[in-house]
């Protein structure tokens, strides 16, 4: 396959994104890259269990967690989630504004929860002094949901980026494996989230 019918958008497969050697190389390193952070994940949420019980005065799990709000970031998160998908099947249909519009509706619901995350993170902080530094409890919170937060910033990054670098350029064989890789990091996001929702927030509420 030459370069322009690389770059040619009527020249679209069915499944883009994985129709050029290059594209399937991207699958190749990203499901590499995506183990690596699975054990990283799984080292936090270790860590996070075996301190979950080295709290400071009244800082615990039971008394600090409100789970209204949790659940509002989850659904947002996870409607996120469903709108990629969307954003990901009009690109199989070669709809690159209809792709567009579903992503930055993902992008505006990952900023909604971002800004629950960073309220909730204040409002332990100015209401209870729960610090990073107020125990080992504190440092393994932080650190797990901190870091799970860092990865969302990246993946609306990643997202924003593709939006603008392409406005112009349109859907090809070039960049569809980009907006592909991308929307599967953001599931990966979503699902260590389910599991942060559990361990973190439903099992330290009822103890």
């Amino acid at each position: 396959m030459s370069q322009e019918d690389i770059l040619n958008p009527k020249q679209m497969p069915s499944d883009p994104e994985k129709a050029t050697p290059e594209g399937k190389n991207k699958f190749v390193g990203f499901w590499m890259f995506l183990g690596g952070e699975t054990v990283l994940f799984a080292s936090l949420f270790g860590t996070y269990l075996a301190l979950v019980r080295s709290t400071s005065g009244e800082n615990t799990p039971e008394n600090l967690f409100g789970l209204e709000l949790v659940f509002i970031m989850t659904m947002l998160l996870l409607t996120s989630s469903l709108t990629s998908v969307y954003a990901m099947y009009h690109m199989k249909n070669n709809d690159f504004k209809k792709m567009q519009l579903w992503l930055g509706i993902t992008v505006v619901l990952g900023l909604g929860f971002l800004g629950c995350e960073i309220y909730e993170f204040y409002h332990y902080i100015h209401e209870y002094g729960f610090t990073f530094r107020s125990s080992a409890f504190g440092s393994a919170f932080y650190t797990l949901v901190g870091f799970h937060g860092g990865h969302v910033v990246f993946g609306l990054s990643w997202f924003i980026a593709l939006m603008l670098r392409n406005r112009k350029r349109g859907l090809n064989l070039y960049n569809a494996p980009k907006y592909y890789i991308a929307s599967l990091y953001w599931h990966f996001i979503d699902v260590v989230w389910v599991f942060i929702f559990t361990v973190v927030y439903l099992l330290g509420k009822v103890g």
